[in-house]
């Protein structure tokens, strides 16, 4: 992979996108795109000379669209959009997220489209490559004429207001631009407007729940196995042909990841000819529930990535003389696959929570709660008391955010998307799904200790020792709090996918089975 990203010209990808905001990858104006830039910022000046009535270049905005702006006012115009379009409250954004929105507005303002002063691109840039984060509160869009008040804050930094974050501090933006000799920038007509027309917030909330939530499905397969081997399940169902003549994708590879992290496996092994029948769903079907996940996830990283390559903003100008005033900045193609994307990852907790109940009922030769002495010790009781609360929690966050429209505007914006609810609603039933996962990993380590001295396979066995190394055998009842955020740690600091995926690597075992199921 280049060490290089050309914005504007070049094929943004969701890793790429996540790899430039981690600073392993620099994003710069090529040749090619500095001359669009640069061509369409000139018609713009055309549009303006002319006179020619062309929407938020010289007219006002919304329901004032009618109102004509003199030429000497169209820069006061635009420094008016951004303070006036600023209206965010709550906590800020996590700043990986607003960076996020900076790589993915200079990239589709960099395609040429939407009049931008290149010097506004650059200083933008300037604030990618030197961390310097404006601060954007978490609610105030309404996914409609793109993020107007999460974009408006974002942006602020550029005229000298509003705050950036600085090595998680914060300070007024006016400060830092001083402190780095640059002043702030004088806007041209239409750049408020580029600038926060767009739904640079909505894609940045989705760009990263992808890799959330592919992480988190990598996990639901690796830790269901575990179950699976501490319940002596078996891995029958998981058998190629059977997904074979009902093919849907997701099916098909967690069933073959799954035949692969089972395969060989001595617990598996030592009851092959056992008189169980069949596993109960929470076993069985993993292909088919884990799968339906990764479905809606695909959909999801695939418009994603459509939007990230996309020009948003509006009006869009071909030239002079050919501008259109659409709705490219409506959040609806997003907020549909955000809402598809937040039950797919709560089904995940859904049937996760299941396995913890299966793994302390004291069937299939485990003892009740998980301990040799129930009674005196309450053992693995309790924790699935706190899954079952997290999944009625995401069962509550499930309801589709875009499913709702309160017109806005004075009626102009009459039909809104809400689509920054769906990205902030989805990475809140994720948060929730690491802890479930936390937890079902206490109640698969636990189990499969009952299984010894028979070992399972080398991934699972490697992903079993690590937890082992930070949460012990439970032999009488402790704070398992303690436990619980000790394995969420692995989870959320990627430590533990990255030794099922290490061992994998060092075994000759392939667990990607199909490419389009990555980010790059």
């Amino acid at each position: 992979m280049s060490s290089k990203f050309n914005y504007g010209t070049d094929h943004l990808t969701i890793g790429i996108c996540l790899d430039i905001a981690a600073g392993k990858i620099k994003g710069i104006i090529g040749d090619e795109a500095a001359e669009r830039i640069q061509a369409s910022y000139l018609e713009v000046k055309k549009i303006v000379h002319a006179q020619l009535p062309v929407y938020g270049i010289n007219t006002g905005f919304g329901p004032l669209c009618d109102t004509h702006i003199n030429e000497e006012d169209t820069s006061t115009l635009q420094s008016n959009l951004l303070k006036s379009h600023s209206v965010g409250i709550g906590k800020p954004i996590p700043q990986e997220i607003a960076k996020l929105m900076l790589i993915s507005k200079v990239h589709a303002l960099a395609q040429g489209y939407s009049g931008i002063n290149p010097a506004t691109l650059y200083r933008i840039i300037w604030h990618i490559d030197h961390d310097v984060i404006p601060v954007v509160p978490e609610k105030g869009s309404v996914g409609a004429s793109g993020d107007l008040a999460p974009l408006s804050h974002l942006f602020l930094p550029l005229i000298g207001l509003g705050e950036v974050f600085v090595k998680d501090e914060k300070f007024p933006a006016g400060k830092i631009l001083k402190d780095n000799n640059l002043q702030p920038l004088i806007l041209g007509p239409k750049e408020g407007l580029a600038l926060i027309n767009g739904t640079q917030f909505i894609l940045a909330f989705a760009i990263k729940a992808v890799q959330r939530l592919n992480d988190a499905l990598n996990l639901a397969d690796l830790i269901g196995a575990m179950s699976l081997e501490g319940l002596m399940g078996s891995a029958r169902p998981f058998d190629a042909r059977i997904h074979a003549i009902r093919p849907f994708k997701g099916t098909k590879l967690v069933a073959a990841r799954l035949f692969t992290l089972l395969s060989e496996s001595e617990i598996c092994n030592s009851h092959v000819n056992c008189d169980r029948v069949q596993d109960p769903y929470s076993l069985r079907c993993m292909p088919q529930v884990h799968g339906a996940s990764r479905n809606a996830w695909l959909h999801l990283k695939e418009l994603t990535e459509i939007e990230l390559n996309s020009v948003t903003d509006n009006p869009i100008i071909f030239d002079a003389n050919d501008t259109i005033s659409g709705g490219n900045f409506h959040g609806q193609p997003l907020a549909l696959p955000l809402d598809y994307a937040t039950i797919a990852a709560a089904e995940l907790g859904n049937i996760a929570d299941r396995r913890c109940y299966l793994m302390s009922e004291g069937r299939y030769g485990l003892p009740k709660v998980l301990t040799n002495d129930p009674g005196l010790n309450s053992g693995l009781m309790i924790p699935q008391y706190t899954t079952a609360a997290l999944v009625t929690e995401n069962k509550t966050l499930c309801f589709p955010a875009s499913a709702d429209s309160v017109p806005t505007s004075l009626g102009q914006e009459d039909h809104v998307s809400m689509g920054s609810i769906s990205g902030r609603k989805l990475h809140q039933v994720i948060d929730n799904l690491e802890y479930i996962q936390a937890i079902e990993l206490l109640y698969a380590t636990q189990a499969m200790d009952f299984r010894r001295p028979l070992k399972s396979t080398p991934v699972i066995e490697a992903c079993h020792s690590y937890i082992r190394q930070y949460v012990p055998f439970i032999n009488e009842d402790r704070i398992f709090a303690t436990d619980i955020n000790q394995i969420h740690q692995l989870i959320t600091n990627g430590s533990l996918l990255a030794t099922a995926n290490d061992t994998a690597l060092t075994n000759n075992i392939n667990l990607n089975h199909d490419d389009e199921f990555g980010i790059y």
